[in-house]
């Protein structure tokens, strides 16, 4: 059987789209027209690469989509079954759509929704598969839903912060870059012409000559060296050693580290809350939200005091061993631990780093703005200085 999307008008005539299995391209023709559509579009789906590639385009926002609709579906009474039948055939996106399509499939077949889950680990983490079959076991799947969509809300407006907060300097350096190069290469070749009899030319009229005619013949080399570079970063980036090195080091750098540690404290405590909050004990609790974690350092800090906890050490002595727990949420911990309270000190610590790392990416980013402006004026400032240094020196220069 083949998947194909298709988009055409209904009956009355308004705008229809989504995905049908059939056996070919006629066959699916003949099903949809058996349903009263007229069709426009009627293309194939290619899954010969199976989910490794199709997986990969589903964002964190279609799967923020897709928890909080099965949410509302469950709270509504719908089966999950049908209910991921309902979004397959009404606004996912076609990479979203293939993989409910075999879930659905595999629903089907007698698999429960967290094994089904667990067969596209690219786009399902070990966390959300695991509170998925909590939710099976205890019947509070739309629940556990709803709280994964709150965390995942949460993950990509966090995403969609660092990116705008890095976009108006990237413009800016991309500006101040582009003008270096139209005055090396357009303004700084014409201005030339004036100093070609001139003699003892002063050593900063040298330079900037120098490099106008360097970038004019070379700069083709340049540009190749940093787009090698650049590709050269990415590979390397991929490697676990040289991200295991470069984390290393992002931890040691003042500014940097902070707002590591805020985002690490989310993914942990938030993970520790929903685990609780469906009755998982706390030390199978932190070996699942411990998956969270990206910083191989701090992940290793999390799994000693979780070995800790399992032969009976207080949680909050192990958690204090860390570098995530500041002193002020030490104590909170120590409340929780004493009152039993675990989940909700674990809720108010995320918050409460949420507003930090808020707070923290709004100070960044006024604070950017103005020293890449400065920045900016700097580099092309000194440029035109020199320039006009340089036509002023002409008066001095023998000819």
């Amino acid at each position: 059987m083949i998947w194909f999307e298709y988009k055409g008008f209904d009956s009355s005539g308004a705008k229809v789209e989504g995905q049908i299995e059939a056996k070919k391209q006629e066959v699916a023709l003949i099903e949809l027209k058996k349903q009263g559509l007229h069709i426009v579009k009627l293309n194939k789906l290619d899954t010969r690469e199976g989910f490794s590639f199709i997986s990969s385009k589903v964002s964190l926002a279609d799967l923020e989509f897709l928890t909080a609709e099965l949410s509302l579906l469950l709270e509504s009474g719908v089966r999950i079954d049908k209910g991921i039948d309902i979004i397959r055939k009404a606004k996912a996106k076609p990479a979203l759509s293939l993989v409910l399509n075999a879930i659905s499939k595999d629903l089907k077949q007698g698999s429960s929704l967290s094994s089904a889950c667990r067969s596209h680990p690219l786009i399902f983490d070990e966390l959300y598969c695991n509170l998925i079959e909590l939710g099976e076991e205890s019947g509070s799947l739309s629940v556990i839903f709803s709280d994964l969509a709150t965390d995942l809300k949460f993950k990509r407006d966090l995403r969609a912060k660092v990116i705008g907060s890095m976009t108006y300097p990237l413009v800016i350096l991309s500006v101040c870059l582009l003008s270096i190069f139209f005055i090396f290469n357009v303004i700084i070749p014409k201005m030339a012409v004036m100093f070609s009899e001139a003699k003892d030319l002063p050593w900063y009229t040298q330079i900037m000559l120098s490099t106008s005619e360097w970038m004019t013949h070379y700069q083709y080399f340049l540009l190749l060296f940093l787009f090698i570079m650049t590709l050269g970063l990415t590979f390397s980036l991929k490697k676990p050693s040289v991200v295991r090195r470069f984390q290393k080091v992002a931890l040691r750098l003042p500014l940097i580290k902070g707002a590591i540690l805020m985002v690490e404290r989310i993914r942990f405590n938030s993970g520790l809350a929903m685990m609780i909050k469906s009755g998982v004990a706390i030390d199978r609790a932190m070996d699942l939200s411990i998956g969270n974690i990206k910083n191989h350092i701090i992940k290793r800090e999390l799994e000693i005091a979780r070995a800790k906890v399992k032969r009976g050490s207080l949680l909050t002595s192990a958690l204090k061993q860390t570098s995530l727990y500041p002193e002020f949420f030490v104590s909170l911990l120590e409340v929780g631990e004493e009152s039993g309270n675990l989940e909700r000190v674990f809720q108010e610590i995320a918050n409460r780093s949420r507003q930090e790392f808020e707070s923290w990416t709004s100070k960044m980013t006024t604070l950017l703005e103005p020293l890449m402006i400065l920045f900016m004026g700097g580099i092309i400032g000194s440029v035109v200085v020199v320039m006009l240094l340089s036509m002023v020196s002409l008066n001095d220069i023998g000819f």
